[in-house]
């Protein structure tokens, strides 16, 4: 038991072999690598030593940003394009798949934080390419080895760039991606809504208020902005079941997310600790009201969309 007379016991001996951290994909342009950025000094500044692991082979060198681990030490899309003959997006895939043939490289990279006595907390910078995590198994495969073999608690934090909801059409294409990847990588599961920063200034785009696209309401909305659209129009029956498809499962909803904002950084990471299970065990809010505020329904409307509704919507 974690929790006994309204006090938080002791972290079960076996926690602090677990190590946790965030596998951090979206589309290219979405702000992968601007959000490790962000989200390391946050969990820098709370304590957590935090090892940064680049898995895009395409990312370039960014400013104030140290990866610990870099793919490109063992492979780099520009060698694969000029070797094999590929494209961009023919050699992410070439090199994914070369990870995962070559996958004890980055289990001894890994490992060597793994022998340290400190807790280490990792962040998985990956690949732009959709593909990769609704139907190409190579690195639903890593992902496998690395929790089966280093334990490690992973949640997948998919970044969405927030201007998709000004379009019907690109808001449903985000849901169903957001789905396909939650049902692919079988891991908890956290959509963002990035950069609102921008979306603030282009507000008057949105047809509804910010809680619509968050909380992924009632989509005929949607669909009969879609009928209205020529060209839509000519896909009724395609694109009601679609809706119907996002609808059934019931599973997205987002947190939007702005650099500049650190709330909803906070909220973010909080949500993510939840989803891991590392607030189960960390030595930063151990208290009663941590814990019960992980539990479904917690919050209130105000305290989870109230001051994102107001300020950009």
């Amino acid at each position: 038991m974690l929790v006994r007379d309204n006090k938080v016991c002791n972290v079960p001996h076996w926690f602090k072999f677990v190590r946790f951290g965030q596998l951090i994909i979206g589309p290219p342009g979405s702000g992968k690598t601007t959000y490790c950025k962000t989200i390391s000094k946050l969990l820098t500044d709370l304590g957590r030593k935090v090892v940064i692991v680049n898995l895009d082979p395409a990312n370039e060198v960014v400013e104030d940003l140290e990866f610990h681990i870099d793919i490109c030490e063992l492979i780099t899309i520009c060698d694969v394009m000029n070797h094999m003959n590929l494209g961009p997006n023919g050699g992410l895939m070439y090199a994914i798949e070369y990870l995962e043939t070559h996958v004890k490289w980055l289990l001894d990279k890994l490992h060597f934080y793994q022998e340290k006595p400190d807790s280490y907390y990792f962040l998985f910078d990956c690949p732009g390419q959709v593909e990769l995590y609704m139907h190409h198994c190579s690195m639903k495969n890593v992902l496998s080895i690395l929790q089966n073999k280093l334990d490690l608690r992973l949640c997948c934090v998919n970044l969405i760039d927030s201007h998709y909801c000004s379009d019907p059409g690109k808001y449903i294409s985000t849901l169903l991606l957001s789905l396909t990847m939650m049902l692919h990588l079988e891991l908890p599961h956290i959509n963002v809504l990035s950069k609102m920063d921008l979306a603030l200034k282009h507000k008057n785009q949105l047809s509804y208020g910010l809680d619509y696209y968050t909380e992924v309401l009632d989509l005929q909305y949607i669909l009969e902005q879609l009928q209205e659209d020529p060209v839509n129009s000519k896909f009724k029956k395609l694109n009601a079941a679609l809706i119907s498809l996002v609808e059934d499962f019931s599973l997205v909803h987002f947190h939007p997310l702005n650099k500049k904002d650190n709330r909803t950084i906070v909220r973010v990471s909080n949500a993510i600790d939840k989803a891991n299970g590392y607030v189960y065990g960390t030595n930063e809010q151990r208290n009663i009201q941590a814990m019960l505020s992980c539990t479904i329904g917690a919050e209130t409307e105000q305290e989870r969309i109230g001051l994102d509704r107001d300020f950009y919507a």
